[in-house]
């Protein structure tokens, strides 16, 4: 453990924070019309999955947990649990779901993620910035809508809602962004 300053802490790190671990999700500095800035962190109880808001000011303290990140395989997935293998050691580690939060569904057997431990326990998974995936239902052009008019309602294979260009039709591929569930391009190929 290793003290750092409020000001310092980063989407992704693990800090401790009375007596429980939470992984920082964003952090925003606000500076108030008198006095200090604040920084205002939402972060994820790393046990529970609760969310949390919390202020800090920037001359204030915290606990950052020393992390190290080792890459795996996603097997499956087992009630609330998903199930993950080293591929050097092809060993089986079982984690809570709710570590993914809203970006569960993009998870893809055999996908690669990038796991963060803390003394080898996992706290924190990242997933590949992009996945490609099939649109299954995609609401039909209406006439005389132009192509620069806004986006339409479409859903995924894995059942998130994503807003597509009027062109996108069912059955199509697209990449999507796992952070924000956003429409990037078609897929190639």
């Amino acid at each position: 453990m290793a003290k750092m300053q409020a000001n310092q802490m980063r989407a992704g790190m693990v800090i401790e924070f009375e007596g429980q671990r939470y992984t920082i999700l964003r952090q925003n500095i606000m500076i108030p019309g008198k006095g200090n800035a604040i920084i205002q962190v939402d972060m994820r109880n790393i046990k529970t999955g609760a969310k949390k808001d919390q202020r800090w000011r920037t001359a204030d303290t915290v606990e950052r947990l020393n992390t190290e990140d080792k890459e795996f395989n996603y097997s499956y997935a087992d009630g609330d649990n998903i199930v993950l293998m080293d591929p050097e050691t092809f060993e089986q580690t079982t984690v809570p779901a709710v570590i993914l939060g809203d970006r569960l569904p993009f998870l893809v057997e055999n996908m690669t993620v990038n796991v963060r431990l803390i003394e080898g326990e996992p706290v924190a998974i990242g997933l590949p910035d992009t996945v490609v995936l099939e649109v299954v239902e995609a609401d039909p052009v209406v006439k005389g809508q132009t192509a620069s008019s806004s986006y339409k309602p479409a859903v995924l294979s894995n059942g998130v809602k994503v807003m597509v260009p009027p062109f996108i039709t069912a059955g199509e591929k697209i990449v999507v962004r796992t952070e924000d569930a956003t429409y990037l391009e078609r897929a190639k190929g």
